[in-house]
C-alpha cells in the first residue's frame, strides 16, 4: 500500500498509513473532507467542507504534527505516493 487515508469525525482528523494512525484537532465546523487536491510530503491540498459554508480550498501541514509526536517525518512520509480521503 503505497496511499495513505485522510478522514475526519468533526473535531479530530485522522491521517492513516499502513499500521499508523495519527489523530489531531480540527475545527468542529468541518463536515468532511472532500478532495485531495495536492499531496507533497507531508503537505496536503484538500477541499473541505465546513458548516453553513461551500466546499472549501484548505491545508494540512504534516510535518510540524509529526514532530510533536516524536515521529521521524521523513521515514514516515517517504513511501506515501498518494492521500485517498475515506470514510466508513
Amino acid at each position: 500500500m503505497d496511499y495513505a487515508i485522510l478522514s475526519n469525525d468533526r473535531q479530530y482528523t485522522y491521517f492513516t498509513f499502513r499500521n499508523q494512525m495519527i489523530r489531531f484537532r480540527t475545527s468542529r465546523r468541518l463536515e468532511r473532507y472532500t478532495e485531495v487536491l495536492e499531496w507533497d510530503f507531508g503537505y496536503i491540498v484538500v477541499m473541505a467542507k465546513y458548516e453553513s459554508f461551500p466546499a472549501m480550498e484548505d491545508y494540512i501541514d504534516l510535518i510540524p504534527i509529526l514532530e510533536d509526536l516524536y515521529i521521524d517525518a521523513n521515514d514516515f512520509l517517504s513511501p506515501i505516493q498518494k492521500v485517498r480521503i475515506q470514510y466508513d
